[in-house]
């Protein structure tokens, strides 16, 4: 990655600003990713009103830690149900080549 491709954005959390270098193609994935964190951490304030700012970021990593987990493990058995799908197929293409 060239220093030339490399933009600095700034976001906003809680308040608090932060400078990110990334790449320009990744800028936008990032505008949404502070997006997201930004209305989970305004639910998640509603829900639990008098938190700490500290304990609501922890709270709300969690969450998306538990969705990022949940969203591996439902590929995974995809990818998994896939493979069987794939593996019967195949398995019928040899079939109907030994009987041809």
């Amino acid at each position: 990655m060239s220093d030339a491709a490399d933009v600095v954005s700034l976001i906003s959390i809680l308040g608090r600003d932060y400078s990110i270098k990334t790449s320009v193609s990744e800028a936008p994935a990032l505008q949404a990713a502070a997006q997201l964190l930004k209305q989970m951490l305004a639910d998640n304030s509603a829900k639990t009103r008098g938190l700490a700012s500290d304990r609501l970021l922890v709270l709300t990593a969690l969450q998306l830690c538990q969705q990022q987990v949940a969203m591996q493990d439902k590929h995974a058995a995809d990818i998994k149900a896939l493979e069987a799908h794939v593996d019967a197929r195949l398995a019928d293409i040899a079939s109907l080549m030994a009987q041809g």
